[in-house]
């Protein structure tokens, strides 16, 4: 019933931000005298915030066309290069690259978000790195006759695709995938597997919520599992290609994110209303184009939610050399010779400081110079992939880790 109801109100409200965005564009024509006296500008900016707030959003599109390398436009074209029932290798392939450059699979999050969430993080490394990064799937899209999907899934999938990238390859993992990505590492190292990453950076994940827990690791302590699954998973109704398919829905994902920080959002809303009444439509995009891909959501599996849940936030299993794959530990100590760095945000408030440096407490047997920690100063979460201090503080140190272990 929670989806049903969800989608009856997502109708509701897409017919009136469409009459919205039409009442704005017809205050707001130069033909209209209504839009240069009166209230007239002030009623068509409101309609068009509430027009953009109310907007039914789907899957965003990378949009990157080109790069520059060594001074030089180079065209960019989007290849799928291995597809599976959850998610698809994505490469960005750039014509007359050099063919000596690192080659790095960017690990998208699978929290409720697109992987174009990471599209500041890719348009930053293009120009120096052979990029691939994980494009996963809506669950709502997926058929029940395609099976199910869990975390153990997930990390299969990561071992098959740094696989399908070859020897010598980077992994970089952003927030939530940092415990997967891990346990790939130290099952592909355990296994003596040629495709093992050379290095494996983590931004902001939650490999040890012990430390320094925040808002969102308290919440999912407080309660059972049990109480998850009856209360936030939901089943897919019957107009998608996943009808029937048990999932944690995205737009639960991005309620509780916005309640987190409604005043910030509130805020952000209101400066965009105050850009558009005095004709800064430059910045008034700049506010539209974030929430475009923040508030496109999608669905999450049951079972990977649950899962999740329970082995990253409830028991610490990782952490605690007690995370099993299909029954075969994943141990830490199995990483012996991968470059580990960790990263992390000050004002991060959805991962706490010591959470993601804690992969390098836990891996015992990596010699200490193959260990690696940056703190971004004054950035919060997404800061730390996207935004001024991703590009000019933190990219440039993941650039040297990567060429200092690229053979």
């Amino acid at each position: 019933m929670l989806y049903h109801a969800y989608e009856f109100q997502r109708s509701l409200m897409a017919g009136a931000s469409v009459m919205a965005e039409a009442s704005a564009e017809f205050l707001s024509h130069p033909a209209n005298p209504m839009a240069y006296f009166g209230g007239g500008p002030i009623m068509a900016s409101a309609l068009e915030v509430f027009a953009h707030a109310s907007a039914t959003r789907g899957k965003p599109k990378f949009g990157l066309k080109s790069t520059v390398i060594d001074g030089k436009e180079v065209p960019i074209t989007e290849v799928i290069e291995k597809r599976k029932n959850f998610g698809q290798l994505l490469h960005f392939v750039r014509k007359g690259a050099p063919k000596n450059q690192p080659k790095l699979l960017i690990v998208a999050p699978m929290s409720g978000h697109y992987a174009t969430l990471l599209r500041g993080t890719v348009e930053r490394m293009l120009p120096g790195h052979d990029v691939w990064i994980t494009d996963w799937r809506d669950a709502r899209n997926v058929p029940l006759s395609d099976g199910g999907f869990d975390l153990d899934d997930y990390i299969d999938y990561l071992i098959d695709w740094q696989g399908h990238i070859g020897p010598g390859g980077h992994m970089l993992a952003v927030c939530q995938p940092s415990v997967p990505c891990y346990a790939a590492v130290c099952i592909m190292s355990k296994q003596g597997d040629p495709n093992v990453p050379r290095t494996l950076t983590m931004m902001g994940g939650p490999i040890d919520t012990r430390e320094a827990p925040t808002v969102v690791n308290n919440l999912a302590t407080e309660r059972p599992i049990g109480w998850f699954e009856q209360n936030v998973v939901a089943t897919v109704p019957f107009q998608y290609a996943g009808s029937g398919r048990r999932v944690y829905p995205g737009f639960m994902q991005l309620a509780g994110f916005m309640s987190m920080n409604l005043g910030n959002h509130m805020m952000s809303h209101w400066e965009m209303f105050k850009h558009l009444v005095d004709g800064d439509e430059e910045s008034a995009e700049m506010t539209k184009d974030f929430y475009d891909e923040y508030r496109s959501v999608c669905d999450m599996s049951a079972e990977f939610y649950l899962q999740t849940v329970e082995e990253v936030f409830q028991k610490h299993s990782l952490p605690k050399g007690e995370f099993m794959l299909r029954g075969q530990l994943v141990d830490p100590k199995a990483i012996t010779n991968v470059g580990i760095m960790a990263v992390e945000g000050e004002r991060d408030d959805i991962s706490g400081l010591g959470q993601t440096k804690a992969a390098l407490k836990i891996a015992t047997n990596l010699p200490d110079e193959m260990k690696h920690y940056y703190m971004a100063k004054g950035a919060g979460h997404y800061g730390i992939f996207n935004g001024n201090k991703w590009r000019t503080q933190i990219a440039p140190v993941l650039e040297e880790w990567i060429l200092s272990h690229n053979g």
